[in-house]
């Protein structure tokens, strides 16, 4: 896909304008997010990135409209996984309602700056060097059957060593000051526990981002696509976040379809070179095992009810 400098400068003023929109506008004062809010802004990102996509499909063609809406799934099933590992945050740190916004929105804008970076890492590294798909590949089929066995989540942020480090570096407070990160006192310049949060969520979206850019990377090199498919998901993420939190323990097989996902993309990777699998193919393989596990999720559920 042709997109020169000054694509990629408007896509970037986008979410500039987007991301300024969110916090000084709508969120500038700290508040907890409700379901009905969440919802609204769920719809709001999911539309815009319809109507992207709507524009891929018009000026790039069907098979990088097609590229795009199946980076774009991929993305947004794969974030749920951050959702899990959110919930469990949050709990373990005992973050107050109306401050997690605030961490989510930060950890977003560098999750943004972290992927963009590894985003053109990995393409450059494809570019130069054909047989790192295989690498990628195997990875994706690793993580994915790990994902599939690996039962619970743990939540140790003294065993996170950027934590660890920065906390050999500078003083941390006590106790959360509103929804500040750092505090000013007579011993001098205080992080508070709300930092220590956004380090611990900037440190595991790097982790998952390990996982999705090779997963992306799978479905299309263009990186103009894997990056704003990407941006969107990512965008999306702490409106689905408050969305679906307090029923993420209902979808028990949504992990168990996640894996699969990572597997077959793992999978597609390593056979691309004498049996290449459509985008289409791909996306269908994707909407099926998202549906299934959500559906066999909620069919459990209601038979553990009636039992």
């Amino acid at each position: 896909m042709e997109i020169g400098f000054t694509g990629w400068v408007g896509f970037l003023i986008f979410l500039i304008i987007m991301l300024g929109i969110d916090l000084g506008v709508f969120n500038r004062k700290s508040h907890e997010i409700h379901y009905k809010e969440a919802l609204l802004w769920s719809g709001i990102w999911i539309s815009l990135a319809v109507i992207f996509n709507l524009g891929v499909f018009h000026f790039a063609g069907y098979e990088k409209g097609m590229e795009f809406l199946t980076g774009y799934l991929l993305e947004k099933a794969l974030s749920v996984d951050n959702i899990f590992v959110f919930v469990l945050l949050f709990s373990f740190f005992n973050v107050p309602g109306k401050y997690q916004h605030k961490v989510l929105y930060y950890g977003i804008v560098g999750a943004l700056l972290m992927r963009g970076a590894l985003i053109a890492l990995g393409a450059a590294l494809i570019v130069k060097f054909h047989w790192i798909l295989l690498l990628f590949g195997a990875f994706l089929v690793f993580t994915g059957a790990k994902m599939a066995f690996h039962k619970e989540e743990k939540i140790e942020p003294d065993k996170n060593p950027v934590v660890k480090f920065f906390k050999k570096i500078f003083p941390v407070s006590q106790n959360y000051e509103k929804d500040r990160f750092f505090i000013k006192k007579k011993t001098g310049l205080l992080a508070t526990p709300l930092f220590i949060v956004l380090l611990v969520v900037e440190t595991t979206d790097l982790v998952f981002a390990f996982d999705s850019i090779p997963a992306i990377l799978a479905i299309t090199q263009d990186t103009f696509i894997v990056f704003t498919s990407n941006a969107f998901a990512i965008l999306g993420l702490r409106s689905l976040y408050f969305a679906l939190a307090g029923v993420m323990d209902k979808f028990k097989y949504l992990r168990l379809g996640l894996s699969i996902i990572l597997v077959f993309i793992g999978i597609k990777m390593l056979i691309a070179d004498f049996f290449p699998i459509s985008v289409g193919i791909s996306l269908a393989v994707l909407l099926l095992v998202l549906s299934s596990s959500m559906l066999a999720s909620m069919f459990m559920k209601k038979k553990r009810a009636k039992s």
